[in-house]
């Protein structure tokens, strides 16, 4: 701490002691401590540093400027990871500042236009040097040792996202989520400024320090990225209120559905399915596993799952057929899940899923986060630990230890008690696969008020090893939403996540 009490000093001019910011090495701490003392003072929106003529740039001239990968940040110096930056322009003309950090001290990454291509823009003008960049990409050698893969992209608000071995970008988290679902609209802190430390030549992680500011937050967060099958982020966070806010989400996931197995396909798309996860996930502090499938919703929806010391959730992609997605651009089959491991005691609160109406593809509209019971005081910090698993399943995901479920589907018949509503949801899982079907491993379906329960059955799958439940439902005409329960048991043991769905007759 004797380092902070000098950066005060020097930060608050209360002492003739010669202190300057430079001489402190850059760390956690001081970081934290700069996010504090911004905390202390009423909220100023930066400037944009982007000039007019980068503004009026179309979106085809945009995207005619292109960062050149020979300029790509310790290319020269052959380290294992690379940095590539994103140019302002067009609608992105909120820049960044980007620094390097070595030995603890700081150097400043300066805009430069030689580090890009502009194609046929020819005129664009007069750019300042301190203009900055809208945001940065890690590469590194990922999937082969002879190709400098994209590993993680900083970009927008406090929007981030990475890879593991095999993926393409779908699902993005961010720092924070504030106010999200709410009357009156969200509030999107930005990532205003990052550090990243210079690796060494064997390191296999990449460390990248963001200060965080809002009109309601600031913060300061780390995250150590290890590159792999499955991807991880240890992030280290320290928040802090400059007042209050009706929601304070924590370590949220943003992600798309548009349609699927739950929904009917009534936009005269040929492609069965289109989304970038397809089910929240949790792992109670209780140790109960629970997956909550998605939907588009034709009005936004809100589902809160009350836990303590949760051990986990995050948003899956279950389904890895390519045939269930027939889509060789978007390659949604291999979309990455993420998990969020807490580290250390959460306390009480509850796991939040937002799910918005979507017309398409293009807009995200799935929301899952921590909310906290209780915040600490405006002037104090409210400190998070967690990594981030981007993962797919059976390289370091997160699944049940016995069983899970694959796949939802509903549906009615048009000619055999068409007043039912039927359901099918199918469970795998290496114990379940070597099991035969015997009355001691049976199906326990719930279900809420709303409607009944009018039969269920269950049957091995012969053709692929899965377990199905089917049961159909007679909804008592009232038009309320239903809440719906599923897991596979052999007494006194639970052998199945439990699946759980809100059906709106």
């Amino acid at each position: 701490m004797k380092r902070l009490l000098l950066l005060g000093l020097t930060l608050t001019a209360i002492s003739t002691a010669v202190v300057r910011a430079s001489d402190v090495p850059f760390d956690f701490e001081v970081l934290q401590y700069r996010a504090k003392t911004l905390a202390a003072n009423p909220y100023a929106d930066r400037p944009s540093r982007v000039p007019e003529s980068l503004r009026r740039l179309s979106y085809d001239q945009y995207r005619d400027v292109r960062f050149n990968p020979n300029s790509s940040w310790w290319r020269r110096e052959r380290l294992p990871f690379q940095l590539q930056f994103f140019h302002p322009g067009f609608i992105y003309n909120r820049t960044v500042q980007l620094s390097e950090v070595q030995g603890g001290k700081v150097d400043p990454i300066r805009y430069d236009k030689d580090l890009f291509n502009f194609g046929a823009n020819r005129d664009l003008g007069a750019i300042p040097e301190d203009m900055g960049f809208t945001g940065f990409r890690i590469h590194h050698p990922l999937n082969n040792q002879e190709y400098f893969d994209e590993l993680a992209v900083f970009q927008g608000a406090s929007y981030f996202r990475a890879l593991g071995q095999g993926m393409r970008y779908g699902l993005s988290a961010r720092g924070l989520a504030l106010n999200t679902g709410e009357p009156g609209g969200e509030e999107f802190p930005v990532f205003e400024e990052f550090w990243v430390e210079r690796p060494t030549n064997k390191s296999g992680r990449i460390t990248v320090y963001a200060l965080m500011d809002s009109p309601s937050v600031t913060g300061a967060f780390r995250f150590i990225i290890t590159p792999g099958p499955s991807t991880v982020m240890e992030v280290k966070s320290a928040i802090y209120r400059r007042k209050d806010v009706a929601l304070f989400g924590v370590a949220p996931l943003t992600s798309m559905f548009w349609f699927g197995e739950t929904t009917s396909n009534s936009y005269s798309d040929l492609r069965p399915e289109v989304h970038d996860s397809d089910g929240l996930l949790m792992q109670r502090g209780n140790g109960e596993w629970l997956l909550r499938p998605l939907t588009n919703p034709k009005s936004i929806r809100v589902s809160a799952f009350s836990d303590e010391n949760p051990k986990g959730f995050g948003l899956v992609q279950r389904d890895r057929k390519f045939e269930s997605y027939e889509d060789l651009e978007a390659h949604y089959h291999e979309r990455p899940s993420v998990w969020v491991e807490p580290m250390g005691s959460w306390g009480e609160g509850d796991v939040r899923l937002v799910e918005l109406p979507t017309p398409d593809e293009t807009q995200d509209n799935i929301v899952a986060f921590w909310v906290p019971k209780k915040l600490p005081a405006l002037n104090d910090s409210l400190n998070l630990e967690y990594k981030l698993h981007w993962f797919i399943e059976g390289k370091g995901g997160r699944t049940p230890p016995a069983g899970y479920v694959t796949a939802t589907r509903i549906g009615r018949s048009a000619t055999h008690e068409p007043e039912l509503v039927r359901f099918w949801v199918d469970f795998t899982g290496n114990y379940l696969a070597k099991q035969k079907m015997t009355p001691d491993i049976a199906a326990s379906v719930s279900v809420g008020d709303g409607a009944k329960l009018v039969h269920q059955s269950l049957e091995k799958n012969p053709f692929n090893g899965t377990w199905r439940v089917a049961f159909a439902l007679k909804p008592d005409g009232s038009g309320r939403p239903v809440e719906l329960r599923c897991f596979l048991k052999k007494p006194p043991h639970i052998l199945t996540e439990t699946w759980s769905y809100l059906w709106n007759p």
